[in-house]
């Protein structure tokens, strides 16, 4: 199984988009997958899930099980300030260390209205994510000017679906 992370929890994200998009895409290669969109954690579990209230919250315990039981995760990745989101650091902070992500696969993919496709962003999550004992995959696609490259909930650039199936192949064997 492997777990797609809308990494934002801003309603009617493009990382939901493009989550749904990469989940059709590993349904296409029969790979089974589940999103976790971070708009589904619990409003005050900064507050009520970190620190001294680890395990004291049970919706986002649900979502802490969830990550622990999967091997294979994908990072749709928004920038945010030259970073990626501040809510995805936290739910990061939340998890169990260093279970969560030791010795687990990842593949990233950044998203931007800007210029730079997330690149930072892709960076910054690497560096933390290695830490952490995940394996990264090297191909990081990064999707600039998203918002020009979406209708209808589709991707309408054919260099960008073509860039996540090439990622796809390649973390299908990683």
């Amino acid at each position: 199984m492997i777990t797609i992370i809308s990494g934002t929890n801003r309603p009617r994200s493009n990382a939901r988009v493009i989550s749904d998009i990469y989940a059709r895409l590993l349904d296409q290669r029969q790979m089974p997958n589940q999103i976790l969109d971070l708009m589904d954690l619990p409003a005050d579990f900064v507050f009520t899930a970190l620190y001294h209230n680890a395990g004291k919250n049970d919706q986002y315990n649900e979502l802490n099980k969830l990550i622990e039981s999967t091997d294979k995760f994908v990072f749709v990745v928004p920038e945010y300030n030259a970073s990626f989101p501040g809510v995805l650091k936290a739910f990061i902070d939340g998890l169990s260390y260093p279970d969560s992500f030791k010795n687990k696969k990842a593949a990233l993919v950044g998203i931007s209205t800007g210029s730079q496709g997330g690149a930072l962003a892709l960076s910054h999550l690497t560096d933390i994510l290695h830490y952490m004992g995940m394996h990264v995959l090297a191909a990081k696609p990064r999707l600039n000017y998203i918002s020009k490259s979406l209708a209808n909930g589709e991707l309408t650039n054919p260099l960008y679906e073509s860039l996540l199936l090439e990622q796809i192949d390649s973390f299908i064997n990683f």
